[in-house]
Parts: structure tokens; C-alpha cells; sequence
């Protein structure tokens, strides 16, 4: 019976559930836990960002907001460095602005923008569908601060944990953000345990 209630909690709500190896449901506790595609379509644990902070943006290539890549590119160039990492999500969720394929996509951000921040496949990030990342977020966040539109912005710290998260108008460039990166930087490293 508790096998059965624990695969119907993992087909109800994918990835935002962990099977333990004793077969019980938990709750993830860290960004670290979840898996994106890059938009390469290679594996991109989140964990091999450990101890670094990680700016996670779902972004589109057709949208008035567009041109925070450029904004974006210059966060990641300024401190990536000091550790953080900028990963960008893109998404066709909020008024159809990212239609294209992974490689039109790629080859926008690269042509437009010069971006060599990582890129994902493109995502669900709203709804019952959204990547278990960003059900995650939401769940441990609250409602008020799941995506709205496109290039809503969470801060992961170095420890896995959500350190804030800043709206679509809100500039990559702003004080509320490059404070919150540098406070998220200044934190102590981490190692996640062997598995």
C-alpha cells in the first residue's frame, strides 16, 4: 500500500517528490536536487553548482523583456568569477514569446545578446506541468512568488536554498538584485555528502 500511494505521489507531482531508498516520499529540501536539460541536451544537475549561487531566469527571445540578456550577461561576467552562475530557462509559457526550437533559441542569445551563460531546453514553468524545479520554488516560496511572466528571477544560494526571488521588471542590474547576489556569494561553501 505505501508503494502505491508513493508512486501515485510521484505521477501526481513529478520531481517535486524524492523516492528515499527505503521506497518513502520526501520532500526536496535543495535546488540541488533537481535536473534540467541544457539546451545541448546534455544532463545539467543543478548539484554540480553546489557552493556557488545560481540566478535561475525563464527567459524568452520575443518578449519587451528581451533585452535583460544583455543585462544577464553582464551579472554572470561581472561575478562569475566569485561563483555565480546564471541559467537561463526559456520558456513559451507567457504569451507564446519563445517559440522556437533549441537551436534557434541558442543561436538568438548567442547572435543578439553574446550570451555564454548556460541555457536549459526549453521549460514549463507555470501550472501543474511546471519543471519540478520551479514547483518546488513555488512551493517553498508561496504562490506570490511563481513566475508571471518571462525573465522572473530565483536566487539559489550556495547551500541549495531559495536566498530570494525578483519579478520580471526588476533588472538583473539593480541594486535589490546585485545585493542579493553578493550577500549569496559571501556565504560559506558547501559540500554536498557522498552518495
Amino acid at each position: 500500500m505505501r508503494r502505491l500511494i508513493v508512486s501515485i505521489l510521484v505521477l501526481l507531482m513529478p520531481g517535486a517528490v524524492v523516492v528515499s531508498s527505503q521506497g518513502r516520499a520526501v520532500m526536496p529540501t535543495s535546488a540541488h536536487e533537481f535536473s534540467f536539460q541544457s539546451i545541448d541536451g546534455s544532463p545539467l544537475p543543478l548539484a554540480q553548482y553546489a557552493g556557488k549561487a545560481v540566478l535561475v531566469v525563464n527567459t524568452a527571445s520575443m518578449c519587451g523583456y528581451t533585452p535583460q540578456y544583455a543585462d544577464l550577461e553582464a551579472l554572470w561576467q561581472r561575478y562569475r568569477d566569485r561563483g555565480l552562475v546564471v541559467l537561463g530557462v526559456p520558456s513559451n509559457d507567457f504569451g507564446g514569446q519563445e517559440p522556437g526550437s533549441a537551436e534557434q533559441i541558442k543561436d538568438f542569445c548567442e547572435v543578439n545578446f553574446a550570451i555564454d551563460f548556460p541555457l536549459t531546453e526549453k521549460q514549463i514553468v507555470i501550472g501543474p506541468k511546471a519543471h519540478p524545479f520551479y514547483q518546488w520554488a513555488a512551493s517553498e516560496l508561496g504562490q506570490e512568488a511563481r513566475p508571471r511572466w518571462n525573465f522572473h528571477k530565483y536566487l539559489v544560494g550556495p547551500d541549495g536554498k531559495l536566498a530570494g526571488w525578483f519579478p520580471t521588471a526588476t533588472s538583473p542590474q539593480s541594486s535589490q538584485v546585485v545585493k542579493a547576489v553578493e550577500a549569496a556569494l559571501d556565504q560559506p561553501a558547501v559540500t554536498l555528502p557522498p552518495k
